[in-house]
């Protein structure tokens, strides 16, 4: 595992861009693994200042995002359908056809689960996962003691996670109580990782994924068993890290 601390989240979201980009140039049809939620926007960002620049292509690119809300609108302005679209797809230009999100609004969500994996798996898999940690260690929505071989399934929405993202809609009774994402199994089938954090309510967080044990009750500690996973946190989100000067000088 790489750890690479920075002084801000401007400077993480070029210096993980930059590592995605590396691992998807010379990639005939690369495939990318989109997170969602607010830790990667500087790095999409980054990523679409390096398309416009032409230093990158995403045109034939296919795109998987982690996950998606049960029973959201495709339509709605905070499904991860919406999401990925303004944020990736368009910036990166890249063809919707060969993005992808999970289709929580599925009449048979298992059936959508197992379509899901089948689709990455035909596209070659994943090359370059690009991830978030929630406050409470998940990755995805693998909440807590989600198993470490779960491939894309539901899973019910912990209350803390509901009032992480209770802050995308007018109220409470309005976030999601479940969700579809890739399973922690799927995740580690990457290639590989780049897990973006920031700020001072993800070091608990992080500092646990980072040193702690492998353990079910911290999902994101599972990537210490990932052949090439790259960790790139700003000041505040690695405060908590008891090996931080290590970190450093690395």
């Amino acid at each position: 595992m790489e750890v690479v601390i920075c002084r801000d989240a401007a400077q993480v979201g070029i210096v993980a861009a930059e590592k995605v980009a590396d691992r998807l140039r010379g990639r005939a049809n690369p495939v990318i693994g989109l997170a969602t939620g607010s830790s990667p926007l500087d790095l999409y960002a980054h990523l679409a200042k390096l398309v416009d620049e032409g230093a990158l292509d995403l045109s034939q690119a296919y795109g998987f995002a982690l996950d998606e809300y049960v029973g959201l609108a495709h339509e709605h302005p905070e499904s991860y359908h919406a999401v990925i679209r303004r944020t990736v797809t368009e910036p990166l230009r890249m063809n919707p056809a060969r993005v992808r999100v999970p289709n929580g609004m599925a009449a048979d969500l298992v059936g959508a689960a197992q379509q899901y994996e089948e689709a990455i798996r035909a596209a070659g898999g994943v090359d370059v996962q690009v991830l978030g940690i929630g406050s409470n260690g998940h990755i995805g929505f693998n909440e807590p003691f989600t198993s470490f071989g779960s491939r894309t399934h539901r899973v019910p929405l912990t209350e803390q996670t509901r009032n992480d993202n209770a802050r995308f809609f007018d109220s409470m009774d309005q976030v999601p109580t479940h969700a579809l994402t890739q399973g922690l199994g799927t995740i580690m089938d990457s290639r590989t990782a780049v897990l973006v954090a920031t700020g001072e309510h993800k070091a608990d967080a992080v500092a646990a994924m980072i040193e702690g044990p492998v353990a079910i009750a911290m999902p994101a500690s599972i990537l210490q068993f990932h052949p090439d996973v790259h960790v790139v946190l700003d000041e505040a989100a690695a405060a908590k890290l008891a090996s931080r000067d290590h970190f450093h000088k690395l």
